[in-house]
């Protein structure tokens, strides 16, 4: 029966007419030989699956079988005598990946030379059936010969900043298969947590996979390594392979918080609660931290299979090495001219590990500082400069920089994605002589601002389009992006099935904007929608919304101060956490406000120090108005006498973001404008030390003070700590709300 199934189908291609008559047909990626053919194959319950008789084989059928009931409600025959669709391994089929599907009236035939070709064959016949359930379903006529122009099409997660359950990865891996994305880069650890269970050391997920949020509660999670396993097989059934990350020797502060005494200082520090580039690291200069991290990699090379394991080695500062003994006495002994060396040795001291037990080194494109082996696969992350160093140095290359999901989707469309050329320009002559050096790309998506909820919206539809790019490779011009674009409208209803919180192609979900409502009194909360049918669940209590809370589609009149939260939602779905505004009454809320010297226009506009909002800790939240050395002075216009009692500014320390407190603060009152009285005049807590904090200056008045006007200076420091990097320049003057009572 397989022989004479395979000869009708391939004999039939006198009858294809081209893939434009055929508008039903809709593939993401786009295989790389398609034709349409006339009529259909009619499956039912009597179509049965004809293939090999080995593990994997049955694991395909299995995961076919299921693949058909849940999306057409039929359930396949299993009679041996039962035929239909054939799986079939065949040598000729050119290629690790490659596979030829054919669809008739008679039935359907999958061919391939590796197990892997086949199940990608599969996936393709999944996207060839209709979405409704029904006691027989049409698979549309088609001959398709198909194979990836990039072996390496990967996506990255970061579980560090926001910990994901293993419920929302196995989600994402199915989604990820289903368009033939066959990398999942896991990275497992970070500043803020280490996510992996190691067995040799338990604090590091005793503590260092928990950290304590600025407003005490505690955050984190980690997975053991049965769930991790699970992960891999789940992976592994769905022809996608986990890449762990174990970051090294930057980024590593959650494993430093754990155990000090691997860290040049040998003193205690905290999880990391805020992100950028931290100074602590591991110590290069202490033989124990090899021994740490040696067998830690033991341990991650037994859960996961994986030929390559990324070690990180981005955002390394060399502070700590510059001041540490042991490290400046290994940079002698080695002969190294600096500390950029010293990353080089680290380097080639753990891929040398990494291969004596048979597994590649992966790094990102800092570790070429200092130099690199050329064995290492170098993940290209600061642009092609970076690339072009890495190929002509020998390595063979990931391109991640021009595909970060984090990047907001008006800025990162879903158009921007398909257009980019993995492969570098045309006439650019180094990418072009080192071609097959160059494995793929790969999606990230840093979680510094994406959560469970949220994270969706950025991944998808993006990551179509990123499947598509390395997938076909083919031309990036209007006309192959339209048709992409038509076929991208066809995958909608299907991940609308699958209760994906995919986002809009080239804009945010929403985007809100909280204004004082002159008119009215009290503020206006508006929503920009990505999508018409968005809705605002709010509250005003500062109690979670849910999608029992009120709604609104474009605005909202809040009458009262207090805490509002609001959630978007979508066809049911969560689309992120709560956005919170604590709203605040003031006296100087909606009036005039002035500055001797304008704040910067890459933060909050000036007039947010009176709208009566308070800023979180996030200076980017669009309430902080912010001054980079410069002097803040600013004058508030009651536009009549008022009396009040207090007056309160709050200002941010974040010394790692050169955001440090004033030197001295002064609340002034007048009546005219021109002559003006000292209410209050201090010297704010000068630490720099710390971490990121908020810091407030209160005048409280004996007796009630009346006046028009309000005018607060804050004057930048002169002079910071010798502690303090670059002393008292280029620094930030940080302040959210002038609240006066």
């Amino acid at each position: 029966m397989l022989k004479s199934l395979l000869a009708c189908c391939f004999g039939v291609s006198i009858l294809m007419t081209s893939l434009c008559a055929s508008a039903e047909i809709s593939i993401i990626p786009e295989p790389q030989h398609m034709e349409a053919g006339e009529g259909s194959y009619k499956l039912d319950a009597n179509t049965g699956i004809d293939a090999p008789d080995d593990a994997r084989a049955r694991e395909i059928v299995s995961f076919l079988r299921d693949a058909i009931r849940n999306q057409t409600g039929i359930r396949l025959s299993e009679s041996v005598h039962a035929h239909g669709i054939a799986l079939a391994i065949d040598p000729s089929v050119i290629g690790d990946e490659a596979y030829r599907l054919s669809v008739t009236s008679r039935g359907v035939i999958i061919q391939a030379s590796t197990d892997k070709g086949l199940f990608w064959g599969v996936q393709t016949l999944r996207q060839l059936l209709p979405l409704e359930h029904g006691s027989s379903v049409a698979i549309p006529a088609v001959q398709i010969q198909d194979a990836p122009a990039f072996a390496y099409r990967g996506f990255m997660l970061d579980v560090g900043r926001h910990f994901y359950p293993v419920s929302f990865i196995k989600k994402q891996l199915d989604l990820l298969s289903y368009y033939k994305i066959n990398i999942f880069h896991w990275h497992l650890t970070e500043d803020q947590g280490w996510r992996l269970q190691i067995n040799r050391y338990p604090k590091l997920t005793g503590v260092g996979a928990w950290r304590t949020e600025a407003d005490g509660s505690r955050y984190g999670g980690f997975y053991t390594q049965a769930e991790a396993r699970d992960v891999v097989e789940y992976a592994r059934q769905r022809n996608i392979t986990v890449i762990p990350e174990i970051e090294m020797p930057g980024h590593s502060v959650a494993a430093l918080a754990s155990y000090p005494e691997l860290s040049c200082t040998k003193q205690s520090i905290p999880v990391a609660t805020t992100w950028g580039v931290l100074k602590d690291i591991d110590c290069v200069g202490d033989p124990n931290t090899f021994t740490f991290l040696e067998h830690v990699l033991e341990e991650v090379m037994t859960i996961f299979p994986s030929q390559l394991v990324h070690i990180g080695g981005d955002e390394t500062p060399k502070d700590r090495w510059k001041d540490c003994a042991s490290c400046q006495a290994l940079m002698h002994a080695q002969g190294l001219k600096d500390e950029e060396g010293l990353q080089s040795y680290f380097i080639r001291q753990i891929q040398s590990y990494l291969a004596s037990k048979g597994k590649t080194l992966v790094g990102w494109d800092e570790i070429l500082e200092g130099g690199a082996d050329k064995n290492a696969i170098i993940e290209i992350w600061r642009g092609d400069d970076e690339a072009r160093k890495a190929l002509v140095n020998g390595n063979r290359i990931i391109m991640a920089g021009p595909f970060y999901l984090d990047s907001p989707a008006e800025r990162l469309t879903v158009k921007s994605i398909y257009q980019t050329d993995v492969a570098g320009a045309p006439d650019d002559a180094v990418f072009a002589a080192h071609r097959a050096q160059i494995l793929g790309a790969e999606a990230p998506l840093w979680s510094e601002r994406a959560n469970p909820f949220n994270a969706e919206s950025k991944i998808y539809p993006r990551m179509l389009a990123f499947a598509e790019n390395l997938w076909t490779n083919g031309a990036h011009d209007e006309a192959r992006y339209t048709a992409f674009e038509q076929r991208l409208q066809a995958q909608y209803p299907w991940l609308d099935a699958q209760q994906v919180a995919y986002g809009p192609e080239d804009h945010a979900v929403v985007q809100y904007k909280l204004t004082v409502d002159t008119q009215h009194g009290g503020w206006q909360l508006q929503a920009k929608r990505g999508f018409d049918d968005v809705q605002n669940h709010y509250t005003v209590d500062g109690s979670e919304p849910t999608p029992q809370s009120p709604a609104f589609g474009d605005e909202v009149n809040i009458k009262r101060a207090g805490t509002v939260k609001v959630v978007p939602f979508r066809h049911g779905l969560r689309y992120d956490n709560a956005i919170s505004f604590t709203l605040v009454d003031n006296l100087a809320t909606g009036h005039p406000i002035a500055f001797a010297q304008p704040p910067s226009t890459d933060y909050a506009p000036g007039d947010a120090l009176v709208d009566g909002v308070i800023g979180s800790t996030d200076f980017h939240d669009g309430r902080w108005v912010a001054w980079n050395d410069n002097d803040v002075s600013a004058t508030i216009d009651l536009q009549h006498e008022q009396t009040f009692r207090s007056i309160r500014a709050e200002f941010l320390s974040s010394p790692q973001s050169r955001i440090v407190p004033p030197r001295q603060v002064t609340f002034s009152v007048s009546s005219d404008g021109q002559h003006w009285t000292k209410l209050y005049d201090g010297a704010p807590d000068m630490d720099v030390t710390s971490p990121l904090r908020l810091q407030s200056i209160d005048f409280r008045a004996a007796k009630p003070v009346t006046a028009r006007y309000i005018r607060v200076d804050a004057l930048r420091p002169s002079a910071l700590p010798a502690t303090f990097p670059d002393g008292a320049k280029n620094i930030w003057l940080f302040t959210d709300e002038i609240i006066v009572q």
